[in-house]
């Protein structure tokens, strides 16, 4: 009888596993790089801020808490909140306590947040075309959806805030 507790051997890699591997981190590693360069040229404001900015644009009050929002970006509240205060600074942002509880903040995109998110997005798609779409034919770029499903619900299967759908609403 084998003892559960005794340590197990790594379950390595094969050759092809790794080089899967080293391929997708480098697309983790290099691409916010490339959303962040054309985003700061193009629009001053860095990937991390687009989508928070996106984020808030894409609800129908345009607001969300900050623990929410925190989640739908993949940040910490610590990051999250220099981020808000930054894009408060410029005007895009507003926070104030939650109605339904005081002790929460939420964040509130501006009119002049709506419009710089409407004027910075047609560049910022056109680089994501660019960089992930114009690569891919239609089969792969459905097969690269279903992969990154199977991997986000690996990592967090009890995700309520996930970004996108599971299945496309267009």
């Amino acid at each position: 009888m084998t003892d559960p507790t005794a340590p197990q051997d790594p379950r390595w890699l094969s050759a092809d596993e790794n080089l899967t591997w080293l391929r997708l981190s480098e697309v983790i590693i290099r691409l916010p790089s490339a959303l962040d360069a054309q985003l700061t040229r193009d629009a001053g404001i860095s990937f991390y801020e687009y989508m928070v900015l996106a984020m808030l644009s894409e609800q129908d009050d345009r607001t969300l808490g900050m623990g929410q929002l925190a989640r739908l970006t993949s940040g910490s509240l610590s990051r999250l909140s220099h981020v808000v205060k930054r894009l408060e600074k410029q005007g895009f942002v507003r926070r104030e306590p939650s109605v339904r509880d005081r002790r929460h903040t939420n964040a509130i995109l501006t009119e002049a947040g709506l419009d710089k998110i409407v004027a910075t997005a047609p560049g910022h798609v056109e680089n994501v075309r660019s960089l992930v779409f114009d690569a891919l034919t239609p089969e792969q770029s459905h097969g690269l959806r279903d992969a990154t499903s199977l991997i986000r619900d690996q990592i967090d299967p009890t995700d309520e805030w996930k970004i996108a759908p599971d299945s496309p609403t267009a």
